[in-house]
């Protein structure tokens, strides 16, 4: 009988638990800039637009903005909020969006978030989609996105078919 403690025994069981577990998001700092666990939606087939989401920390003493992303995934990439007018879900293109001194910002489904227009291919739960990120002040960061499977949950009301949640204020 094989001794379960041998150092040879406890390599291979964490082997084995390192390679079936999922991929873990990572952080990313830039200057003040944290950017935590950035993601992206899987996207059916043919779908022709997709999301990227994360959070930026700004543990700086000055205001930073998010200016630009750029991914090799799309034709563009652009910087989008979408709100609520009236009883109408609009999405629209940013120039920026700002990261107060000392705060979070959180950019998901329903808010501020990077919009992929002209996907290339569809995005793929587990794969990794690369993305750069353009500060006003800090400058330009290249991060991975983990493309989270789309079965997010069940879209709200105001929101039918779009399978994602309402805005959450960062914390």
């Amino acid at each position: 009988m094989q001794n379960l403690g041998t150092p040879l025994f406890t390599f291979a069981v964490a082997a084995a638990l390192l390679a079936a577990a999922p991929a873990v998001a990572r952080d990313y700092t830039l200057k003040s800039l944290k950017i935590v666990d950035p993601y992206a939606r899987a996207t059916p087939p043919g779908a022709r637009t997709g999301g990227a989401y994360l959070t930026i920390e700004n543990h700086g003493r000055d205001n930073d903005q998010l200016v630009r992303a750029a991914s090799p995934v799309a034709d563009s990439t652009e910087l989008h909020t979408m709100r609520m007018e009236g009883e109408v879900m609009r999405m629209r293109a940013v120039t920026a969006i700002g990261i107060p001194a000392g705060a979070k910002m959180a950019l998901t489904p329903g808010g501020y978030h990077v919009m992929f227009v002209g996907l290339r291919k569809p995005l793929v739960a587990g794969e990794q989609v690369p993305l750069a990120l353009t500060f006003q002040k800090a400058g330009t960061i290249d991060v991975e996105a983990t493309v989270a499977p789309l079965d997010g949950g069940a879209a709200p009301a105001h929101m039918p078919g779009m399978g994602m949640p309402a805005p959450q204020p960062a914390r």
